[in-house]
């Protein structure tokens, strides 16, 4: 895991497993918001198991998937949603991060 601290909120990584989510437990995170949509790439853990395991440990889920068209709308609100609903700090992963990075910084953009 290579997590990334974007601000005292919020942190990006790329993608987590599930045996990560104990590490990022540990690290304090309270919640995780995935970018990626499930099946992107072989192998990939699908979010409900992640989410599962992530609800066993208390931590707040939610999952705003990024696909091909980049960054939309319904991205950047769902992003809003989390942040209003999900207790901070908040971790946000996808393939590298980057997809994370920007929805959140749009997300922000939009609440000023």
């Amino acid at each position: 895991m290579d997590i990334r601290e974007i601000n005292d909120e919020y942190s990006v990584s790329g993608q987590i497993t599930v045996e990560d989510l104990d590490a990022i437990a540990a690290l304090g995170f309270k919640s995780i918001v995935c970018h990626r949509p499930d099946h992107e790439e072989a192998g990939q853990p699908e979010f409900s198991a992640i989410a599962a395991r992530a609800e066993e440990l208390g931590i707040g889920t939610a999952h705003v998937p990024v696909g091909p068209m980049g960054v939309t709308v319904e991205a950047v609100n769902g992003m809003m949603d989390a942040l209003d609903d999900l207790p901070r700090p908040m971790l946000g992963y996808c393939r590298s991060g980057m997809r994370s990075t920007k929805t959140y910084e749009q997300a922000q953009h939009l609440r000023g």
